[in-house]
């Protein structure tokens, strides 16, 4: 199967991420985090508007209020793209020196979630990162403990079943979630990526329940059905997807982001437009994720 695959900003990301549909706007969200931008994507111009961070960008949100829930290295915090200024929230790490704030998105009730990794170059990876849900009263709570990389946040369009990925392991996890309290219980392995040569990065669902997941090193954008059966794997020209969300009017384009990640020019003999945003035909209808209630 061949597929529509074009790359509709060549941004040259360091490290692409945190794609999110603004459905009245009509516009992609997405953050570049090592460069510490936050970029939003307008394909009916084709414009790609800039922000910059004061620090390493997490992962953002849609917020009801208006504007952005983001995190950064030191926490949650709000966005006003019209003035470019952040507003702190909370830092719920502001204990450990050695990580920052990685993969999030709102779930469909609104509450805001968001997790860290272990970054410290030239140590051993510690597995003392958390995923977090703040929820609209801004109290935050921690949800997961003892993860190297929180990744592949996701929920089924029924909100029972929440998906996560530590990108320090093979496993995707999947959760029974309860869409009333935010809790999670019965964690178990919905996909085992050990022999597959990628780890799971950035994902989403479709309105069919099945999961999107960008799959870095490998090139592919791999789709499961609700059960974790492969369904097809998708081939970008670059190496390094990082995350993927639908939107578009009709919701049925999958937008990709991809990263550089400091590597030389050599690694990309062959590839086309590494770091770039990719738009891709899928022929499946997504979901819009809400925005932040707080």
């Amino acid at each position: 199967m061949t597929w529509d695959i074009t790359c509709v900003v060549d941004a040259k990301a360091e490290l692409g991420e945190g794609t999110i549909w603004d459905p009245k706007a009509g516009v992609l969200w997405w953050i570049d985090i090592w460069s510490k931008l936050i970029h939003r994507y307008d394909p009916k111009t084709g414009k790609d508007d800039t922000w910059e961070a004061p620090e390493f960008l997490g992962c953002i949100g849609l917020r009801q209020k208006g504007g952005l829930v983001v995190t950064m290295v030191s926490g949650f915090y709000f966005f006003d793209p019209t003035s470019g200024a952040f507003e702190a929230i909370v830092d719920p790490e502001a204990h450990l020196a050695d990580t920052r704030f990685n993969d999030g998105k709102p779930d469909r009730q609104g509450r805001f979630w968001s997790g860290s990794m272990f970054e410290a170059p030239g140590k051993k990876v510690e597995f003392i990162g958390s995923l977090y849900r703040m929820d609209k009263d801004l109290s935050v709570h921690r949800m997961i403990e003892g993860v190297g990389c929180c990744n592949g946040l996701a929920w089924s369009p029924d909100s029972k079943t929440m998906y996560f990925s530590d990108s320090h392991t093979t496993i995707v996890r999947a959760y029974d979630f309860d869409p009333v309290t935010g809790d999670i219980e019965n964690q178990r392995t919905f996909i085992d990526l050990d022999g597959s040569g990628g780890i799971a990065d950035g994902a989403t669902v479709d309105a069919d329940g099945c999961y999107w997941v960008t799959i870095p090193v490998t090139s592919r954008v791999n789709q499961y059905d609700p059960q974790g059966k492969l369904m097809q794997s998708i081939v970008l020209p670059t190496d390094l997807p990082t995350c993927c969300e639908f939107g578009g009017d009709n919701l049925d384009i999958l937008y990709v982001t991809t990263a550089v990640l400091k590597r030389p020019a050599e690694h990309f003999v062959g590839q086309s437009n590494p770091g770039g945003l990719f738009a891709i035909d899928v022929g499946t209808k997504g979901l819009v994720l809400p925005a932040f209630g707080g």
